[in-house]
């Protein structure tokens, strides 16, 4: 390990709301949200093998959840809320915890890190930015604009019927690649965040809970991945139709 001995800059001085281990904590209980929210969307993916009648009533229910007590689609408007917040506060935690580490550790204070720790913390960021990519584009196709790709590449009419905008836009196959490219990232950033939320939230504090919650992470990733790439994949060999 090579440390020269020009001095660290130091970081600004913040509040208890500034601190990194408030910041920690932020991105640890949004990262919570987050896998709540990809396992129960990932559920409602796979309804997609009970058929066109039952995938469709279930988005219908959706919309329809908490009613007469809810308006129509209230259940789903809270549930964006929540979630477009949590967004917000996971990326400005991570921006601003990455700031603070560069700041910490200019280029003149090296500090050789192994391999898999200078590789973890670069997929993070670059994952955690392709990912949030991969959202943006994914709520233009099937929220905001519903984008219906048809087979071969050719533009179909859009449709306001979720299993034929699901089946259309995955019968093509470029489609289906970006959608896996996409779950392999979220592997990855999931099988990590768990592990660094259970630190953060003091959940791994001895060897053994250390272990589980590595396993616990990579578990977690590989059930969303896979729940979330047997659809497109059926879809696209033409099982699912």
């Amino acid at each position: 390990m090579a440390i020269s001995t020009l001095p660290a800059k130091r970081a600004k001085r913040t509040g208890k709301t500034g601190s990194s281990v408030y910041l920690k904590t932020v991105m640890a209980v949004t990262g919570i949200i987050f896998v709540l929210y990809v396992l129960a969307h990932m559920y409602g993916n796979l309804k997609l093998f009970a058929g066109h009648a039952a995938y469709n009533e279930y988005a219908e229910g959706l919309r329809t959840l908490g009613t007469p007590e809810l308006p129509r689609h209230g259940f789903l408007t809270i549930m964006e809320i929540v979630l477009g917040v949590s967004v917000v506060l996971h990326i400005y935690a991570a921006v601003t915890l990455w700031k603070r580490s560069k700041a910490a550790r200019p280029q003149r204070y090296a500090v050789k890190k192994t391999v898999v720790q200078s590789f973890s913390s670069k997929w993070m960021r670059w994952g955690g930015l392709a990912l949030l990519l991969f959202i943006i584009w994914h709520l233009i196709e099937f929220t905001f604009f519903k984008v219906n790709v048809g087979p071969g590449g050719q533009s179909a009419s859009v449709t306001q019927d979720p299993f034929e905008l699901v089946v259309h836009t995955f019968n093509t196959w470029w489609m289906t690649l970006i959608y896996l490219v996409a779950m392999a990232a979220l592997l990855m950033h999931l099988h990590h965040g768990v592990w660094s939320a259970s630190q953060t939230l003091g959940l791994a504090s001895t060897p053994a809970a250390r272990r589980y919650w590595k396993l616990a992470g990579l578990a977690i990733g590989l059930i969303v991945a896979v729940g979330f790439i047997v659809p497109p994949l059926f879809i696209l060999f033409g099982v699912i139709k």
